[in-house]
């Protein structure tokens, strides 16, 4: 005996074979396409139905067909939700086609003020607009039109009427022909409720209208509707670009240039609204509760988890920018903000719990995502999921929901058990105002803090906002009290807070973030620098978010790559202009030098370690905004510039710090007759990208005075000319400080052969022949300038510009550089001055203890003026402080210099 195909079980199957036997042949064999679902419905037209009735014909016998590919063929979710996309961009194109050649028969067509033709687009919103339908799913629609104006009537002149009321015709004749229902059925289930206003608004709505209500009524939840928006009629407006008007419109109110933690508590009114919602259905009717969308862990949740990351962070990352959910989370692993596990297994579930909603709509076609209460209807979606038995199916799903529940929970927050009384930012008692606040407080917070009573930043807070920052405080408070954090830092945060009150989402972000919140306190409390820096690019302070930070150190090379990740993803929505590009680079530069910045406050990198980091980073931005540059080029005349940097002073001795300079030179090695000016414009540019302060900041201050012939020179010169200048070829060569600079000089960025020709260059200026009396009495006299140019006062000990101070440690390692290198190679390496002290001892070039004792003395003097910058403090010292280190480099200079007039 023959078994029954799986499909059959179905009513709705079984209802369509019946009615429609004759007709389902002409459907082609195979997974529905458009091209088979038109060949249908020109075949059923061909019979006599009205496009009305062949548009729900068609509709029937694909779902048929889906129906019987995916129960008993197992069809891919991503085959199943494609087909069913298509059919509805099918049917919405022939039905607006057909409801606008009749209405412009009577009225003609809707014109502009210019005289063009208007233009109306049907936007599909939720899983049509994600290509992600379901079988028996309404689609959710947004009419809008790009211009006002009135039709042109008929062919006498007659029937005018505006556009806004063309367009509502147009809504409702497309409904009639898709959502009707008729002896056929319907084609889809139409949804217009998330139209602006909703159903009190206008069925279609003009574009100027659609962005004066995002920006003033546009709620927190529209965000998320819109965030998977796309027009899905008429397919030409698609093709044609005509659509990214709209596009500009909606890109800024989904995605915001900060990042918009404000929106978790919207999510959290909209899920519990849903929640709510359901289990009123629920109540009495047991059964309701097992819904695989909208109970607890259902599709829904995944939805949201993906969706709020998305909306929280694709302002900053455009490489976030995708509908569908499936798309989007590899996307948010790579960009770290979920584990690949994690996204593996919320991928599994949503399609396992999709292709149990696809079976509980296939049973009676109903738009219906809760659980048979039937055991055979049971049995039937097990059977056909391949599980042996219902009781192993439901075993399953209880596995996904709770995962799923679990990760959802997690990101929109239950009590966190580190954080006593806080419960993640809600208060357990209610909200204290500030008024409240102060009698709890310590002298310094409370005085800073009452300023706050009657601050018009404060007054002109909306109700939520200020709740949140009451809510702030009071945590504040309580670490405090806890000594969890000091009071000076509280006051920092106080100080921090005051110029960012209106952009509350930085409130958001903290009180969504207790980690957060108390990582900034720590560090606000530890130095004053990062109060500053702070205040120049707050949302920088999302970096504390990660648990890894502080145990990690800059990679340059992954730095680069996610620079360009994101490029690539900012060229696939024509957003790489330059200006977007120039803010890219600067919140990424901003991050990476928080990062540093964070692990140093707390201890986790050595003074070198900063700055090797800091150069590293300097390094990363030069190479890739050099690239960036080049491909915005008008006169490039090559794919790679044959182009150089050369780094001098701290960039070049790996030792920048917090807001340096960077002292650079550019070279090129091109013959091309193009090439000077090309390089010339590149150069500009290049100067300009990392100079000009845009709404993200600056990225560094340039000095190019090292380059040949200083200020009076070309900003760009050949390699060749470079290395001639500098090997003292010709008339115009360099000066000996000019030799001192090439001690800490260094290739940044070039091809090999262009590295391998600076070293060699650089070998030969350190290592040519001197007079080292001649020498020694240029590198003192310099000294000299240096000291009166630089004056300290009395009963002062300047760090670096005092005798015995960092200069003299490091004038006398240029000294034995390049007077000792050609007898020495092992001077020639550009290690720094702490090694480069040690190996001119070992080499017996300086007496034994003195070469040690100095690169002790200038290490603890660099963290003295490190710690000194911070804190926004004087580097000069008491007369008596660091007596021991100053010593030790005075004997230094006395052993290669003889005592002088500023170094008795």
């Amino acid at each position: 005996m023959t078994r029954p195909s799986l499909a059959t079980h179905s009513r709705f199957v079984q209802r369509v074979r019946r009615r429609y036997e004759a007709e389902l042949p002409l459907l082609d064999p195979g997974v529905p396409d458009p091209g088979q679902m038109q060949n249908t419905f020109e075949a059923l037209q061909a019979q006599g139905h009205n496009m009305a009735n062949a548009l729900r014909i068609t509709r029937q016998l694909v779902l048929e067909r889906l129906l019987c590919l995916d129960c008993e063929q197992q069809l891919p979710l991503a085959r199943v939700t494609q087909a069913m996309t298509e059919l509805a961009e099918f049917a919405l194109n022939h039905a607006q086609a057909q409801a606008q050649s009749a209405l412009d028969q009577t009225h003609g067509a809707p014109l502009t003020p210019q005289n063009q033709r208007a233009q109306v687009w049907i936007v599909g919103m939720g899983k049509l607009g994600a290509r992600e339908l379901n079988v028996s799913s309404d689609i959710d629609l947004i009419y809008v039109y790009d211009e006002d104006g009135e039709t042109a009537g008929d062919a006498l002149g007659r029937n005018r009427i505006t556009n806004h009321e063309y367009f509502g015709k147009v809504v409702r004749a497309v409904y009639a022909l898709v959502g009707d229902t008729t002896e056929h059925g319907f084609v889809f289930r139409v949804d217009l409720a998330l139209r602006p206003n909703g159903n009190s608004g206008p069925a279609a709505v003009s574009l100027d209208a659609l962005e004066e209500y995002l920006h003033v009524q546009g709620r927190e939840w529209e965000r998320f509707a819109w965030l998977k928006s796309r027009v899905v009629a008429p397919f030409e407006s698609v093709t044609s670009g005509a659509t990214q008007a709209l596009r500009k419109i909606v890109m800024p109110f989904v995605f915001r240039r900060y990042l918009d933690y404000s929106v978790f508590d919207a999510l959290r009114v909209l899920h519990r609204q849903i929640r709510e919602h359901a289990a009123k259905r629920s109540a009495g009717h047991p059964e309701r509760a097992n819904d695989v969308k909208l109970s607890r862990g259902g599709i829904r949740e995944i939805e949201f988890t993906v969706q709020l990351l998305q909306v929280v962070r694709a302002g900053h990352f455009p490489e976030l920018r995708t509908r569908p959910t499936l798309s989007a989370l590899p996307r948010l692993v790579r960009a770290n903000l979920m584990s690949a596990q994690t996204a593996q297994a919320l991928a599994q579930a949503y399609v396992f719990l999709r292709q149990i909603e696809h079976r509980i709509q296939y049973l009676d076609d109903q738009q219906t995502h809760v659980l048979p209460t039937q055991d055979h209807d049971l049995g039937w979606i097990a059977e056909t999921m391949g599980f042996a038995s219902s009781q192993t199916l439901l075993s399953q799903l209880d596995a996904h929901r709770e995962l799923v529940a679990q990760e959802f929970d997690k990101l929109l927050g239950g009590p966190e058990p580190d954080c006593k009384g806080c419960n993640n930012g809600k208060p357990n008692n209610g909200t204290q105002s500030i008024d409240d606040l102060l009698p709890q407080l310590g002298d310094a917070f409370r005085q800073r803090l009452q300023s706050w009573c009657q601050h018009p930043r404060v007054l002109a807070l909306r109700d939520e906002a200020r709740e949140r920052l009451q809510r702030l405080l009071g945590r504040t408070a309580q670490w405090v009290r806890e000594d969890r954090v000091t009071e000076e830092a509280a006051v920092r945060l106080v100080d921090w807070m005051e110029p960012l009150l209106r952009r509350e989402s930085y409130l958001a972000l903290l009180l969504e973030r207790p980690q957060v919140h108390e990582r900034l306190l720590r560090l606000l409390g530890a130095a004053r620098w990062p109060a500053r820096y702070l205040l120049l690019h707050p949302g920088v302070i999302d970096e504390l978010a990660s648990p890894a930070m502080m145990v990690e150190r800059f990679n340059a090379q992954e730095f680069e790559a996610e620079l360009e990740h994101r490029r690539t993803s900012l060229i696939g929505t024509g957003e790489d202009d330059e200006e977007t590009l120039l803010n890219l680079l600067r919140r990424a530069h901003h991050a990476e030098v928080f990062r540093t910045l964070a692990r140093d406050v707390e201890g986790k990198l050595t003074v070198e370690q900063v700055a090797d980091d800091l150069s590293a980073l300097a390094d990363a931005v030069l190479r890739v905004t050099t690239r960036w540059c080049w491909a915005h080029l008008k006169k490039a005349h090559r794919a790679q510039p044959q182009f150089g940097i050369i780094a001098y002073g701290k960039l070049g001795g790996k030792e920048l710090g917090y807001g340096s300079d960077l002292d650079i030179v550019f070279v090129f090695d091109d013959d091309d007759e193009r090439a000077p000016e090309a390089y010339a414009a590149l150069v500009r540019k290049l100067i300009n990208w990392l100079t000009v302060k845009t709404g993200e900041g600056d990225l560094y201050e340039i000095d190019t005075a090292l380059r040949p012939n200083g200020n009076a020179g070309l900003l760009i010169t050949s390699f060749a000319a470079y290395a001639n200048y500098q090997q003292q070829r010709g008339s115009n060569t360099a000066w000996t400080w000019e030799h001192q600079a090439m001690t800490r000089a260094r290739c940044v960025l070039g091809d090999a052969s262009m590295h391998e020709r600076f070293d060699a260059v650089r070998k030969a200026v350190i290592t040519a022949p001197r007079d080292p009396i001649g020498l020694r009495a240029e590198i003192v006299a310099m000294r000299e300038r240096m000291a009166s140019a630089n004056p300290v006062k009395v009963g002062k000990f300047d760090i670096k510009y005092s005798a015995g101070g960092m200069i003299d440690a490091e004038f006398v390692m240029q000294f034995l550089v390049l007077s000792q290198s050609g007898a020495h190679p092992e001077l020639m390496a550009n290690a720094g001055n702490i090694a480069l002290l040690e190996r001119a001892e070992s080499l017996g070039l300086l007496p034994a203890g003195v070469g040690h004792g100095a690169a002790s003395a200038y290490r603890a003097m660099r963290q003295v003026q490190h710690k000194a910058r911070l804190n926004e403090e004087s580097i000069q010292l008491a007369s008596e402080a660091m007596q021991v280190q100053r010593d030790a480099i005075l004997t230094l200079w006395h052993q290669v210099f003889a005592p002088s007039p500023s170094h008795p």
